[in-house]
């Protein structure tokens, strides 16, 4: 043929020559011939031949069988599956299952364990002797101070505000447990049947874990101190806030408050508790990081009893002004509420935030609302009802309003829905840093306090004023200052003072024949001339007893020796005022006043704790009251030492009365005083007397 010889076997077929190509070079792709296969016409038989010194490239290294191990049908006996591995598949099968099955069981069978453990245990229970109630000023840092108010009995704030009808709120009764404030709230209950029910509510309060819910600390059920314990907000209660008209609160700050207590909401209605039931204004506390949260709910089987009580007062009404309308009518009580009725509940409170103006305000002139709680409900029972919305509130609030107090509660949202719906309001304010939005909080609450502190202040500085004069009043001044510098007083001796005593002649039989309140009304006319006198001079008044009156001068501030002139002076300015003096009772009665006078030494010192006087010591004292008692009516008695003294001034006129027998002193020589020559010009007396 052209190609050469040609081999044809016995069929008539060609039998062809072939050459085996390997690619020696991969990144080039360069093929040689490796062996060739031909026929051998010498032999008549085919022959594979490999080209010396070159190596066919077998992947993997090794020449690939000639036949599959099981065969090219899978035809090979060791290649056919065991049945065994059958059985044994579905053995482990199952016993996987079976041991699924045992950790499920495992697992709910141990919660139960672990739920009846927690129920058993109580971890709850606080026992009434752990509460400390009686907490020194000290010790209550800012406890209870708030925006507004914080309610207290046993705490009590010294700057409680005004609620609206005038009447002092009153703040929540305040504990101290465990190094933390606690809020206490008294449950009218004699004792506490802790069926599975009450434990099971308890249990979850306890685990109740919210940013704007009050932690549940525990309950007391020691009869008769039965008592739920809360965590304490020293902010107090949003009614308190929007009741207090110095707190200025704008847009930003009511749009957070409804958010916190959105998503307090929210979470209550997701947890076991599911609903709040007495969601109020007073019910929402703010803390002391300006965060409002929910508080008073759950433990419905611990409360069944305080909410049936006094059904029938002005105030069991009032406290039903934010419930829906649904739950007010029907017959059936659930003390628990339900979820749409917590969203009609959020839309009064609404309405408080956006207006200011009470709980439930309706603005009307042609129909009288007191008592407004019972009015209301009374209506509402009946017909649609329901507060005045004012022109002022944004309409978008205005419509949100609207939908949560919607007559059908299917119509109401529920709070996630609100949650987001109060958010958006809010967004404008609220921008992307909650940083500034906390400061601006801040900022506005300090503007208020500002304000707050200032009228406090000045109050307080008027009180301290008021009290500082008191004490003037009872003690002498330098004494006085003494004491509030907190410096102990010591008794002081004076070498020299003249002492004044005085009474009335006649006033045991005087008074014999007037009523008590006539005396007292006597005594306080007379002795209010006297004190407008004697502050002309240089003089202490040291006591009245009964009608007795008591002078001294020279002490606390000596005075040289002007204290016997001061005293004269005073002497006879009270002798020339008493002239006039009329009795009230008895017009024609004239009093009668007796004046002892005496000078020497003596001793002065603050006795006692409380109620302390300054009182004098010595035996001039009593010399000076023995000067008095053996004198005459209308007369001043002057002892020597006395007399001796107003002579070195030279214009005191006295008359020498003898010698005298005078109790426990013997015999002494006394004088009259008369007058004085040339008297300084009279400082006219306020008070007529």
């Amino acid at each position: 043929g052209i190609s050469g010889k040609v081999i044809i076997d016995g069929n008539g077929d060609r039998e062809n020559d072939f050459s085996l190509l390997d690619m020696v070079d991969p990144e080039t792709g360069r093929f040689e011939i490796v062996a060739n296969y031909h026929h051998d016409v010498l032999s008549n038989q085919q022959e594979f031949e490999d080209v010396p010194g070159v190596a066919i490239h077998w992947p993997g290294g090794t020449v690939p069988l000639g036949e599959p191990f099981c065969g090219f049908l899978n035809d090979n006996p060791a290649c056919q599956p065991d049945d065994r591995l059958g059985t044994l598949a579905v053995v482990g099968i199952s016993l996987s299952c079976l041991v699924v099955l045992v950790a499920i069981l495992s697992h709910f069978s141990y919660r139960k364990w672990k739920l009846e453990v927690e129920l058993t245990s109580m971890l709850w229970r606080v026992k009434w002797e752990d509460i400390v109630f009686n907490i020194s000023s000290t010790s209550r840092r800012n406890s209870c101070l708030s925006l507004g108010s914080s309610r207290g009995s046993v705490l009590r704030s010294p700057n409680s505000l005004k609620s609206t009808d005038g009447q002092h709120q009153i703040f929540t009764k305040v504990g101290y447990y465990k190094g933390n404030f606690i809020a206490v709230k008294i449950v009218s209950r004699k004792r506490v049947d802790l069926g599975r029910k009450t434990l099971l509510e308890l249990k979850h309060m306890r685990d109740l874990q919210h940013d704007h819910v009050t932690r549940f600390v525990g309950a007391c059920i020691d009869p008769p101190n039965v008592c739920i314990l809360t965590e304490y907000c020293p902010k107090g209660s949003l009614q308190d806030i929007l009741e207090n008209d110095s707190i200025k609160l704008d847009w930003m700050f009511r749009y957070s408050l409804m958010h916190d207590i959105t998503k307090g909401m929210a979470y209550i209605h997701d947890s076991e508790i599911h609903s709040h039931g007495s969601l109020k204004s007073s019910n929402c506390v703010v803390d002391s990081r300006f965060v409002l949260k929910v508080t008073d709910f759950g433990l419905h089987s611990l409360r069944e009893e305080d909410s049936t009580r006094d059904r029938d007062t002005h105030a069991f009404y009032a406290s039903k002004l934010w419930t829906a309308p649904e739950l007010l009518r029907s017959d059936v009580q659930v003390p628990c509420g339900t979820q749409r009725g917590d969203v009609y509940s959020f839309g009064i409170i609404l309405q408080e935030i956006c207006v200011r103006n009470g709980t439930f305000y309706v603005e009307t002139e042609d129909e009288d609302l007191s008592p407004k709680g019972t009015y209301i409900i009374m209506k509402l029972k009946k017909e649609y009802f329901r507060p005045t919305i004012s022109d002022n509130i944004p309409a978008n609030v205005r419509t949100l309003m609207e939908r949560c107090w919607a007559e059908d509660a299917a119509d109401r949202p529920d709070f996630h829905t609100l949650k987001l719906y109060v958010k958006s309001l809010n967004r404008g304010n609220e921008g992307t840093n909650i940083l500034d939005n906390l400061l601006s909080r801040m900022e506005q609450y300090a503007n208020n306090l500002e304000g707050l502190v200032q009228e406090r202040t000045d109050a307080f500085l008027n009180e301290k004023k008021k009290a500082e004069d008191l004490l003037y009043q009872i003690l002498p001044k330098s004494v006085a200052d003494q004491l509030k510098r907190g410096e102990p007083v010591s008794a002081e001796a004076f070498d020299s003072v003249t002492i004044y005593f005085s009474d009335i002649v006649g006033f045991t039989s005087l008074s014999a024949e007037s009523t008590p309140m006539e005396v007292v009304t006597l005594l306080n006319d007379l002795y209010t001339c006297f004190d407008a006198v004697i502050d002309n001079f240089d003089v202490y008044k040291v006591e009245t007893i009964g009608d007795a009156y008591m002078v001294v001068s020279g002490l606390p501030v000596r005075n040289g020796t002007s204290h016997v002139k001061e005293i004269a002076r005073m002497s006879l300015a009270l002798l020339r005022e008493v002239r006039t003096f009329r009795v009230r009772h008895r017009n024609n009665c004239r009093m009668k006043l007796r004046i002892g006078i005496h000078t020497g030494p003596c001793a002065a010192g603050v006795v006692g704790l409380k109620m302390p006087r300054y009182c004098l010591f010595g035996d001039t004292v009593n010399t000076a009251s023995r000067m008095e008692s053996y004198g005459e009516a209308m007369k001043i008695h002057v002892s020597a030492p006395s007399k001796n003294l107003l002579d070195s001034f030279g214009t005191f006129q006295l008359e020498e009365r003898g010698e005298t027998q005078i109790k426990g002193k013997g015999m002494m020589r006394t004088y009259w005083l008369q007058g004085e020559k040339d008297p300084p010009k009279p400082i006219g007396v306020l008070i007529n007397c």
